[in-house]
């Protein structure tokens, strides 16, 4: 999936002392704010920067200058404000049923998870006791074997292995479930922050968490076995993928047998990991990192039980604490967030509740949150933005004159069998086999993550869902399914500044019609391309095809990877190619149909502004905000995404209509000469 970007009377009086009430203050939460009267902000922009200089600057200048990240934050901008919006909206929804004392269904269950997250007074009178049970199973364990099975069995709880699985659509055969095993074993957020020099600062604090954790939870020797276990880590990540490795969907499609893929990657009991994960009936699986499996392997049969043993309390621990005590809770957030991303003060507990209950039973707080919140109205008005953009692409496929007409044949079928979701699912999900307790957080969070698994276990081998939603409604995002060969628009991003339906149409085109036509290229992307209009992984390409747009997409990826967003610190420009390739695509597509939609008549101008340079500047408002240092440093080893300055000028000095737009010449800072622009779709 490619993206842009929880009684009684006495309980709920529990919760409004744990969390004021929004009526207290209580904002206006039906409609997310304007960007100035007719969409842009206007007042936001820097004009002492030309456009054709730095145009994220230009656009985006003033208002960045202004902007403080809250301390509770890694980033801020367009993207975080609709967030906040969503958690404001989700908290609502959340009080109104944790209160509601006569809800029935899915509505009470989503009260009562609520309130079992908000009942801090609760949750910390617990102390490290939710573990035990747990920790017991970890103790009682004896040999590699067992090991392998338990580590199988945190898949569908708190916990790690070496190796994660998942029921997903075979690349191969979309029309079934398979299960697919990828990676694992690392507590960083990548293999770089072992093996580099610049991450031995994290690598050490790494360290000592590991050691408050074993601390907190009971374990003995806590330094000793924070050592072996940063040891035992460095050592995984000196053999896995790479992230950008991991992007190739022909490389990563490896099946196996199980009994084969135990001749292959001997020392992991495969059939206990597989049971232990409620796999068992699987006769196959699709390894990712297929080179690596045998590596990691070997290093988990050569590793002393007793130290396996403590990895595996540290990963329970450290997963669980979010919801477990303060002092639990708070190593976690001093990690985690504040020392890997800069943050400097913890969430407030209503948002992470909230994120909570929309991680676990997200479509039971959805089908809410879109009853108070989404216009009717708006849905088709995406269908009819999403139809016009479907039109440039398919315009803009017909015009190439780098593909031939039998590719361009094949693409045009992909394009005409593209499916499209918006704002929610026609048929929501069923928690009625999910059991929440009031005053349990630990346990309730157990029991969903299980019911969540082995809802998806269950289907394996069986045909695909294709009404299923990847999002929940109150998210701010987008994705392309290639084995559905979809793109989906959850409900939250349908408002500004991606969308306005009161506003500017080169604003809505350059917004959430760019958002529209990046999802859409990612079905077109140097990934998504591999894919055919029935979501298989095949080749569908003539070889000179392929070599040409191989060509382009490498030349993309230079321009990416000459840039330097800190001191020592490049944009991986094979990490990013796919995100890259749709946000430029998608800024055409959207050019494109805003010239249609005016049907030939000129473009309005609007305080001073054409058409297309609204549009362009449309495109630069979502993308405004601002990264702490830390968490940039983290975005750019392990974010498929460019960061927001460069999702915005680097695209646009290859397309044309730019140059036009702002009188680009030749020593500006945005100059590129012709023959140097990209050219994919």
């Amino acid at each position: 999936m490619k993206t842009l970007w929880l009684g009684a009377a006495s309980a709920a009086a529990l919760l409004c002392a744990a969390a004021p009430a929004l009526a207290a203050n209580a904002p206006d939460l039906s409609k997310a704010p304007r960007m100035g009267p007719w969409g842009f902000d206007m007042a936001g922009r820097d004009t002492s920067v030309a456009p054709s200089k730095d145009f994220f600057d230009y656009a985006n200048g003033t208002y960045l200058n202004k902007l403080e990240i809250p301390a509770d934050r890694s980033r801020y901008g367009a993207f975080d404000a609709l967030q906040e919006l969503s958690q404001s909206r989700m908290r609502a929804v959340a009080e109104k049923s944790a209160a509601n004392t006569k809800a029935t269904g899915d509505e009470a269950k989503l009260g009562a998870f609520y309130r079992s997250f908000m009942d801090e007074k609760a949750v910390n009178a617990l102390g490290a006791k939710p573990l035990a049970t747990d920790l017991a199973a970890i103790r009682a364990v004896k040999t590699h074997d067992e090991m392998a099975g338990l580590m199988g069995g945190t898949m569908r709880k708190f916990g790690g292995s070496f190796f994660g699985s998942y029921v997903h659509d075979d690349a191969k055969d979309p029309e079934k479930y398979t299960v697919y095993l990828v990676q694992g074993g690392l507590g960083l957020p990548d293999r770089d922050y072992y093996l580099e020099d610049r991450f031995k600062t994290q690598k050490a604090a790494y360290e000592a968490y590991i050691a408050q954790m074993l601390t907190l939870a009971g374990w003995e020797r806590p330094a000793e076995n924070a050592k072996a276990i940063v040891a035992l880590e460095t050592e995984i990540a000196k053999v896995s993928w790479t992230r950008a490795e991991r992007r190739d969907d022909d490389k990563t499609y490896n099946p196996f047998e199980i009994a084969k893929l135990s001749q292959y990657a001997p020392g992991f009991a495969w059939k206990q990991y597989m049971d232990g994960a409620h796999l068992g009936k699987a006769d196959r699986v699709v390894v990712s990192e297929n080179t690596a499996f045998p590596k990691i392997a070997a290093i988990y049969a050569n590793t002393p039980i007793e130290t396996l043993k403590a990895w595996s309390a540290f990963n329970l621990a450290d997963q669980a604490a979010p919801y477990l005590s303060k002092e639990f809770d708070q190593a976690n957030y001093e990690f985690r967030s504040k020392t890997l991303s800069g943050q400097p003060l913890q969430q407030p507990r209503w948002k992470r509740g909230v994120n909570a209950v929309d991680n676990n039973i997200g479509e039971a707080l959805g089908k809410l949150y879109v009853e108070a919140y989404f216009p009717a109205q708006s849905k088709a008005k995406m269908e009819a933005l999403v139809g016009d953009i479907r039109t440039a692409m398919k315009s803009r496929i017909d015009g190439l004159d780098w593909m031939s007409p039998e590719t361009k044949v094949k693409a045009q079928e992909k394009l005409a069998k593209f499916r499209v979701k918006i704002a929610y699912p026609d048929k929501w999900r069923d928690y009625s086999g999910l059991t929440i307790k009031d005053g349990d957080l630990y346990g309730n969070m157990e029991r969903a993550a299980a019911f969540e698994w082995d809802y998806r276990a269950a289907r394996l081998g069986g045909p695909v869902d294709d009404e299923e939603w990847g999002m929940t409604p109150p998210t701010i995002n987008a994705y392309y399914s290639s084995t559905k060969n979809e793109i989906v628009f959850p409900a939250a991003i349908l408002q500004p500044p991606f969308f306005d339906p009161d506003g500017d149409p080169a604003v809505n085109y350059g917004g959430i019609g760019g958002v529209i036509g990046h999802e859409i290229t990612h079905g077109f992307d140097d990934q998504g391309r591999k894919s055919d209009g029935d979501g298989k992984l095949t080749d569908w390409w003539t070889a000179e095809d392929a070599a040409k747009f191989n060509a382009q997409a490498t030349k993309f990826g230079k321009q990416y990877a000459a840039v330097e967003v800190l001191p020592g610190a490049h944009i991986n420009g094979d990490l990013t190619m796919g995100e890259n390739i749709a946000d430029l695509g998608g800024l055409l597509l959207a050019l494109d149909a805003y010239h249609v939609s005016l049907g030939g008549k000129p473009a309005p101008v609007i305080d001073g502004m054409t058409g297309d340079q609204r549009v362009f500047l449309g495109w630069a408002q979502v993308w405004r905000g601002k990264y702490r240092e830390d968490r940039m440093r983290q975005q750019l080893v392990t974010d498929p995404h460019s960061p927001p300055k460069y999702r915005v000028d680097v695209p646009i000095k290859n397309i044309d209509a730019f140059y036009e737009a702002f009188g680009v010449k030749p020593g500006d800072g945005m100059y590129v000469a012709p023959a140097d622009r990209v050219r994919i779709w």
